[in-house]
């Protein structure tokens, strides 16, 4: 019987569960940490903001010199963004800037809006301004009030994106710990695959499938060695992993994991502590995983959608659980622009775009050979191994490529 898609994840969880603490980290600079995972808690080494400074242009003020009525106050030197103020006097209004340090003495802002005049004097000018009654805190941003000093900025484990590595630079980080990548060799098989760029003799066709899981994997900030196309000779495919194994994480292979007569990739594997079944999934339902010689093994599908949908409902989930990669895709729910038939029992996934409303339309067939299909999408539709027939305007979950 298939195995459900949700024990094949999980069983590709199980296989990796043992490689954080195999790993080791290093310290690089801020941008190279894009897309990589923190290997050790942060914690903020000053608070942010590091003083109270102005949410808005206006007037920095000592609330209690505003009665109810507003007050007219001596205009006091202006506080550009950037300066350390004198203190404010009783009965003064100074000029600040948006992020600007507020005064000593100071305790609110009144926006500029509110002020009469409504523009700011010229510098130099001796002169006075109406200012509305404010409370204490009135538009200030308190010293510590995004992050305090000491506490935990981010947790090990965190995915390094723009707004994360934006946050230690703010906390005046210039680098950053993280674990060091996952290292994959990646193997496309068969007799018929040949590299881009070579003679197209018949017979034969491209190798997609090496492109598609390098770039996808790197993606997910994966290190990958690539040692060419190998052959449906199983002996030829041992010395190739063997060659290798030593100085990888996990080996994936695409192709020679069916029934066929010539699956390479099952013979090679002879021996080894690997399974070879069907998940109840269409495209990708032929699977391998286990380990070989040690290292963790995982089988993919040699049609090249089959492969892409392989690494993204059970790899990438894996990695994200188990890794600290760059986490699941998002699955908003979506509805369908036209209906749709799915084998019983099985769950398919289709590709399609998504459209303005939130309506998704299907791209191509259910077929797993389909690329052309495929790089026209930017949605996975996923549709329930109970579910065989929806109609249009049916939700169902996508998840965004």
């Amino acid at each position: 019987m298939p195995r459900s898609v949700l024990a094949h994840r999980e069983a590709v969880v199980e296989l990796l569960s043992g490689l954080p603490e195999a790993r080791g980290s290093e310290r690089v600079p801020l941008p190279e940490a894009l897309g990589r995972a923190l290997a050790v808690d942060v914690h903020a080494p000053l608070d942010l903001p590091p003083f109270p400074n102005s949410q808005m242009d206006g007037y920095a003020v000592r609330s209690a010199d505003i009665p109810d009525g507003g007050a007219e106050l001596r205009v006091a030197a202006p506080v550009p963004a950037g300066a350390a103020p004198e203190p404010l006097q009783p009965g003064d209004a100074a000029p600040i800037m948006t992020g600007a340090m507020i005064p000593d003495g100071a305790d609110a802002v009144v926006p500029i809006e509110k002020a009469q005049p409504s523009a700011f004097p010229a510098p130099g000018t001796d002169t006075r301004v109406t200012l509305p009654a404010t409370g204490p805190g009135t538009f200030v941003r308190d010293a510590g009030s995004d992050i305090a000093r000491g506490a935990l900025a981010l947790a090990a484990g965190t995915v390094l994106g723009p707004a994360q590595l934006g946050l230690l630079a703010a906390l005046g980080l210039t680098t950053a710990e993280v674990r060091m990548p996952l290292r994959v060799l990646l193997v496309t098989t068969g007799d018929e695959v040949l590299e881009p760029g070579q003679e197209l003799t018949p017979g034969k066709i491209y190798d997609s499938n090496g492109i598609l899981l390098e770039t996808a994997m790197r993606q997910a900030g994966l290190e990958i060695l690539r040692t060419g196309i190998s052959d449906d000779a199983p002996a030829a495919l041992l010395r190739l992993l063997r060659g290798n194994a030593d100085s990888v994480d996990l080996i994936v292979t695409t192709g020679g994991v069916s029934k066929g007569a010539y699956e390479v990739v099952r013979q090679a594997m002879d021996g080894q502590p690997v399974e070879f079944l069907s998940v109840a999934m269409q495209p990708g339902g032929p699977q391998g995983i286990g380990t070989f010689d040690g290292v963790p093994f995982l089988g993919f599908p040699g049609n090249p959608v089959s492969c892409l949908v392989s690494f993204e409902m059970f790899l990438r989930p894996a990695l994200a659980a188990v890794l600290g990669a760059p986490a699941l895709r998002p699955a908003p729910i979506a509805r369908l622009a036209e209906p749709l038939a799915s084998p019983a029992g099985k769950h398919q996934v289709r590709r399609g775009t998504l459209q303005a409303g939130g309506t998704v339309r299907l791209v191509g067939g259910a077929g797993s050979h389909l690329v052309h299909a495929l790089a026209l999408s930017d949605v996975l539709v996923q549709v329930p191994a109970d579910v065989t027939e929806l109609p249009a305007g049916a939700e169902v979950e996508v998840w965004m490529l």
